[in-house]
């Protein structure tokens, strides 16, 4: 068994609008599984778009944010949320030119003492944590969470 979510899921879950949630499938940037037109995500889309959402938040320009998936799958061959699921906490260090993924308290350390401008730093699994904390307890609320679609994959 498997969770998927409905569009109308991950706007409800992420803040992120019908049609900016479209937008990204059209663009590849997040593209969930089809049944017929509907569009069903996986929790790793979920996440995926969790975070691209706070970064965008955080103001990170698509463009930007762009360049940090491509950065964590040529370094890590994994997607964003593969990367940012596991038990470490993964830190996005940037100076605007410069990316920087760290796991280490003492790398962030060190990348801020030799910075000669500011960082800015994302804790990403922050973002997963909590995306995750809100589907736990939409199902304690709710005994199953409505909207959620729960499958299992059947042989043919």
């Amino acid at each position: 068994m498997y969770e998927q979510f409905t569009s109308r899921d991950v706007v409800q879950l992420t803040g992120i609008s019908l049609r900016q949630l479209q937008w990204w499938d059209e663009r590849g940037i997040v593209v969930p599984a089809r049944e017929g037109h509907r569009r069903l995500y996986s929790m790793e889309d979920l996440v995926e778009v969790a975070v691209i959402c706070d970064l965008r938040r955080r103001g990170f320009s698509l463009q930007r944010v762009r360049k940090v998936v491509r950065f964590l799958q040529r370094e890590f061959s994994k997607r964003l949320a593969e990367t940012v699921s596991g038990t470490s906490d993964y830190h996005l260090l940037t100076d605007g030119k410069s990316l920087y993924l760290e796991t280490s308290p003492q790398q962030i350390v060190d990348i801020l003492k030799n910075s000669r401008q500011p960082m800015f730093a994302i804790c990403l699994s922050d973002t997963v944590r909590q995306v995750r904390a809100v589907i736990r307890n939409s199902k304690r609320a709710s005994g199953v969470s409505a909207g959620v679609t729960r499958k299992s994959r059947k042989a043919s």
